[in-house]
């Protein structure tokens, strides 16, 4: 790979923009986050949150159009937004 030859010092005009965001989520889907780190963790590999939810992304955009939306339509609906204080 083209960045090889700089090791970890990429140089900061090749290096791809980062983007904070936040989002909502069931308690559900952090339990899995938690569960899918002890995973990568037993096979002696440290996954952070950010590093699993990049890796579903790379998944979901490997699959067809057909199983995009079956696994979008697996997903329980939740009210989009911050959730009330106190919650």
């Amino acid at each position: 790979e083209y960045f090889a030859k700089f090791g970890d010092k990429v140089p900061a005009k090749l290096r791809e923009e980062l983007v904070r965001d936040s989002f909502t989520m069931p308690q559900s889907d952090f339990t899995l986050i938690a569960q899918l780190k002890e995973r990568a963790l037993a096979t002696k590999r440290a996954a952070k949150k950010s590093e699993l939810l990049r890796a579903g992304l790379q998944a979901l955009a490997a699959l067809d159009s057909k199983s995009l939306v079956a696994a979008l339509d697996r997903l329980t609906p939740i009210k989009t937004g911050r959730p009330k204080k106190g919650h």
